[in-house]
């Protein structure tokens, strides 16, 4: 798939589905037949997902998801990438499309004021806001907005504790949240707000939709953005980072993380080192041996990161080079 034709797009909508068990593989099948590829979650709250594919196909399957009446308008963000960053398709029944464990909060009840990335900048430049990072602490480290919170969770799940520890006493002030792309400060906000904070705001369309709408010469973003596919992060013009992934505990790691002594390729990074047990560590040495088979047979295999994919492509473009070359013989 050539570059210009691979298109991502992350949606997600907060809308009452009793039937989505029932719709998953209807719409399995209608990603699979538009060759697209990534994942969609869908709970009885709603659908949230990221995808890519061919131009035609996402159209094919975005048309299909806003004429059904109970879903209808869908705010999109579209990136692109070199290639496809996701290997399969998956459609998966959750019990929420984000995960903050508590049943009583409903976006759909109420949720804070939406701030345009346009007038983000004057919002959190403001003294008086409390500005807070809603992902987990892997994410932050890779980038955040200039005097942003980190919360340190590990798990959106953790969330509500650290606004009951760290925030009880200031629900008279402002209070600005910002995401990924949007849908967990949808969640975050209706817990404020449930809590009895005043004034609550969050980022409309998350970090990506700042990132696509406000130039970086004006940009408080400092840093990557962690994603949740193959390309890891994707710096201010929404390109993929220089980071990769540790394929044991999905950590972004850079070119200085590699040289630790605790980085294994397919195995551990200074992130997980001291936490795997001796099976996982088995399994995922396994598994990277299949990765060094693959790649010495000419298959890619599912595990490669980034950088290894690169490097498979440039040894089937020689052995092709080569080929072409021996068969049209001497010059």
């Amino acid at each position: 798939m050539e570059a210009d034709t691979v298109v991502i797009v992350a949606f997600y909508k907060f809308v009452q589905l009793p039937d989505f068990e029932q719709r998953r593989i209807p719409l399995c099948n209608l990603c699979e037949r538009n060759g697209v590829k990534g994942t969609i979650l869908l709970a009885h709250e709603g659908i949230n997902a990221t995808i890519s594919g061919p131009q035609m196909g996402i159209d094919a399957v975005l048309n299909s998801l806003q004429s059904d009446p109970v879903i209808g308008p869908l705010k999109v963000k579209y990136s692109k990438a070199t290639e496809l960053p996701f290997y399969r398709m998956k459609v998966r029944l959750k019990r929420e499309i984000v995960r903050l464990g508590r049943p009583d909060i409903s976006p759909g009840d109420q949720v804070g004021e939406y701030v345009r990335p346009e007038d983000w900048n004057d919002l959190i430049s403001d003294p008086d806001v409390t500005l807070i990072d809603t992902r987990n602490d892997y994410e932050v480290e890779i980038g955040t907005f200039k005097g942003a919170q980190n919360p340190e969770t590990k798990s959106f799940r953790d969330f509500p504790e650290y606004v009951d520890k760290e925030l009880a006493e200031k629900k008279d002030k402002p209070i600005a949240m910002f995401c990924t792309g949007g849908i967990r400060c949808e969640k975050s906000t209706s817990l404020l707000l449930k809590k009895g904070f005043k004034k609550v705001y969050h980022l409309d369309g998350g970090i990506l939709n700042y990132l696509e709408k406000v130039d970086a010469s004006e940009s408080l973003w400092e840093g990557d953005c962690f994603v949740f596919d193959n390309r890891v992060t994707v710096d201010h013009n929404l390109e993929p980072g220089e980071y990769d992934m540790c394929h044991a505990c999905r950590h972004a790691i850079s070119e200085v993380d590699k040289e630790s002594e605790h980085y294994v390729e397919g195995v551990s990074c200074p992130y997980c080192h001291e936490s795997l047990s001796n099976e996982q560590r088995e399994r995922a040495a396994q598994r990277q041996k299949q990765v060094e088979i693959s790649k010495k047979l000419s298959r890619k295999h599912i595990g490669m990161t980034p950088k290894e994919r690169a490097t498979w492509r440039e040894e089937k473009l020689e052995a092709k080079r080569k080929t072409d070359r021996s068969r049209s013989g001497p010059s």
